[in-house]
């Protein structure tokens, strides 16, 4: 079948908005009809890596309608209201990467085992999450990464509980995410910082208690005093060399002692591929502090559900994390506008359906 979808064809060059083809669903893989997809800070790291295969498609995050379904899959159905996300639904071991698609753009093999830039999705099941009737078709395409990404590193990386501190670097879509999970466990203080005022009030309407912005004061003093010595968890949504090395001095010092922990730093954002970091060992040795990365710790087949009660419930703000909303047509200023820092929350792609 025929559909419409923004391809990457070489890079440093504007993202085509043109047709592609799908063919029938393997055995494992299911069509989706997209009523909507969040627009993702890690496609941008993909259009600026030149190493990338193209043409290449995009997004990881959507939500809308199956269509078609692979004679293997038994968890959807034609009909059923479905989350395309990039965290495989059943737990695997190590690095797991399904195959091409097998998508085309003029009879040329499409590179991405998942897309969401896109009127139609063709993917593995694995990748599709069915979710109830009712789910709302616009905002529920952030579950599949922005929250997956920022609420599943502080429930399940971190596992943060009341009254464990908590400081945020970065309040996008991912950070603020994590800022209301934080917010949702009653973790105090929550302390978010950024170099944007106006992101930062956002991030206190959206559970913050305290904010720092780094572009005026040191944010590693700055956390510190706010929390009294040091937060038990801190979160990097960003991934900038800077901002990596930053999380862990903020967290508490422990000490000598078999369980005389300190805090620990989690890194959400992602890294460059030639990226380096220096932190100074005694973090680790004398202050027994941790530092650990966090790639969508979500349980997509029972959390999304959760994500959405939560949401049904008026605690996660799913609504107030979409900020702007775009068609297919202009992804080319959306992704200039994300790259400009000029959208705060997440951003989406609306389809005509």
């Amino acid at each position: 079948m025929k559909s419409v979808a923004a391809v990457d064809i070489g890079h440093g060059k504007p993202l085509v908005v043109d047709e592609i083809e799908l063919p029938d669903p393997r055995p494992d893989q299911v069509i989706v009809k997209l009523h909507s997809s969040g627009i993702c800070h890690s496609q941008l790291h993909q259009m600026h890596n030149a190493d990338n295969q193209r043409p290449m498609v995009l997004g990881h995050e959507g939500a809308g309608i199956v269509t078609h379904v692979g004679s293997d899959v038994t968890h959807v159905a034609e009909g059923d209201v479905a989350i395309v996300t990039w965290v495989p639904r059943t737990p695997k071991t190590g690095r797991w990467v399904p195959g091409s698609s097998g998508v085309t753009y003029r009879e040329e093999p499409l590179n991405g085992a998942v897309y969401t830039w896109g009127e139609d999705v063709l993917t593995t099941g694995e990748y599709v999450v069915k979710v109830d009737d009712d789910a709302p078709m616009d905002v529920s395409s952030i579950v599949g990464c922005a929250v997956l990404t920022g609420a599943g590193a502080v429930l399940h990386t971190a596992g943060v509980k009341p009254e464990d501190s908590v400081a945020v670097w970065g309040v996008g879509g991912v950070g603020i995410a994590a800022v209301q999970m934080a917010s949702i466990l009653e973790a105090y203080p929550i302390i978010a910082v950024d170099l944007d005022d106006a992101k930062l009030e956002y991030a206190k309407k959206m559970g913050a208690t305290h904010t720092v912005n780094a572009s005026n004061v040191d944010p590693i003093e700055a956390v510190i005093e706010l929390s009294g010595g040091g937060v038990d968890y801190a979160f990097d949504a960003i991934g900038f060399p800077i901002t990596t090395e930053q999380i862990l001095p903020v967290t508490r010092s422990g000490g000598s002692g078999a369980e005389n922990h300190g805090g620990m730093a989690v890194l959400i954002g992602m890294p460059q591929p030639d990226q380096k970091m220096t932190i100074w060992p005694g973090h680790f040795m004398f202050h027994q502090r941790r530092y650990r990365g966090s790639l969508g710790a979500t349980y997509p087949d029972r959390d999304f559900s959760m994500y959405l009660r939560l949401h049904k419930e008026g605690k996660l703000l799913l609504d107030e994390m979409v900020t702007r909303r775009y068609k297919l047509q202009d992804i080319n200023q959306a992704c200039n506008d994300l790259q400009a820092g000029e959208i705060t929350g997440r951003a989406i792609i609306e389809y005509d359906v």
